[in-house]
């Protein structure tokens, strides 16, 4: 029996953990940490830390693992490539390519400030730096993930009240401030092959405007920028930043914002499926499947390599998360589900939700059609 060891185990690891399953690997995986949700899908669990690639290394060694691999984390990225680079294993990635995207100030210096779709930005390791950038902005750890430690910043009072905070999400002590594009924000999940993107789809991010952060609230397929000249300009910095990063097979998860109603400006990108189960929603939508897209391109089993089309089954789709503050004791009653074809949750009814963001956390999601 074949073994692939999953980095992370929490709610956005659990569908890699049950496909593997279903294909009948033996599932590690490893935490620094016990008690995430994905913990109890695995035949075996490892006390190491995503970031120790030593340990992991060893551990891989030691249990003769033949895939080491992750969805929906940035901090377990640069480790999956770094321990399969060392050890001979399959990958889709550099390790130098995982860890640009990893750290938020080193992406936005490697692009370079004449790419178009980057913004300005500053560094910051203290309030006491001056501050370049004109107000307001994004203040942001350079190194985390999940909307940790990140604020929108309209004046020099609100960033003293909130730098410390910013600045304990960073494991270098850093943060990153950037130009505040006020705009709708889109996703874009891309599948490429040999350097060539073979699918590619937008969806609208909805997010809750009474929280910091950008924190995500619902996913729209399609996007009303999926048309036209918008759509172009959108396809243009995507296929320039994957060149850019040489990010030429596999998955990659882009965050824009659209500025001035049709200049797409990048937020973030990363090499691999998005935390949010983005790819059943898309495979709900149109029948495509980047999960298993990218599992079979991993192992060398992908046939479909051509240019794939969208063909919608439906006319519109949401996937909703279900969310409840930081701390509160879940109460599935207050959620309506019977409008979707599924759902699943994080949480038993009663049980505390765990922070992670620190304002709305997601207890579960659904998935169905967009009235």
């Amino acid at each position: 029996m074949k073994k692939v060891l999953i980095l992370g185990v929490g709610n956005a690891q659990i569908d890699a953990i049950e496909y593997f399953k279903e294909k009948g690997y033996e599932v590690h995986g490893c935490s620094y940490s016990h008690g995430d949700n994905g913990e109890k899908y695995l035949d075996r669990f490892a006390l190491i830390n995503i970031v120790d690639i030593e340990g992991i290394k060893q551990y891989i060694n030691k249990e003769n693992i033949d895939i080491v691999y992750s969805v929906g984390s940035d901090l377990a990225m640069p480790s999956v490539s770094k321990a399969a680079e060392d050890l001979g294993l399959k990958h889709f990635v550099s390790s130098e390519t995982a860890r640009i995207c990893n750290t938020k100030n080193v992406l936005r210096q490697y692009l370079g400030e004449n790419f178009e779709g980057n913004i300005p930005f500053q560094v910051i390791s203290s309030q006491d730096d001056a501050i370049l950038l004109e107000y307001p902005f994004i203040m942001k750890p350079v190194d985390s993930q999940g909307q940790r430690g990140v604020y929108k910043i309209n004046n020099y009072r609100e960033f003293k009240e909130k730098i410390s905070s910013s600045l304990s999400f960073s494991k270098s002590g850093k943060v990153i401030i950037e130009e505040f594009i006020d705009g709708d924000e889109i996703s874009v999940n891309t599948f490429s092959v040999n350097g060539k993107i073979i699918f590619n789809i937008i969806s609208d991010r909805i997010v809750w405007n009474e929280f910091p952060g950008g924190i995500i609230h619902k996913h729209v397929i399609p996007s009303k920028y999926g048309i036209g000249e918008v759509k172009k300009k959108i396809e243009n910095v995507v296929e320039r930043v994957l060149n850019k990063l040489s990010i030429d097979d596999g998955p990659a998860y882009f965050q824009i914002k659209i500025k001035n109603g049709s200049e797409p400006i990048l937020v973030e990108v990363t090499p691999r499926l998005d935390g949010c189960h983005m790819w059943k929603l898309i495979k709900y939508y149109c029948n495509v499947n980047l999960l298993d897209m990218s599992i079979k391109h991993l192992l060398g089993e992908l046939d479909k390599q051509g240019i794939i089309e969208i063909n919608p089954k439906k006319e519109s789709v949401v996937l909703e998360f279900m969310c409840q503050p930081t701390g509160s004791n879940v109460s599935r009653d207050n959620f309506n589900i019977s409008w979707s074809d599924y759902h699943r949750w994080y949480y038993k009814n009663g049980e505390v939700v765990k922070k992670m963001n620190g304002y709305m956390e997601k207890c579960g999601y659904e998935i169905g059609e967009y009235l």
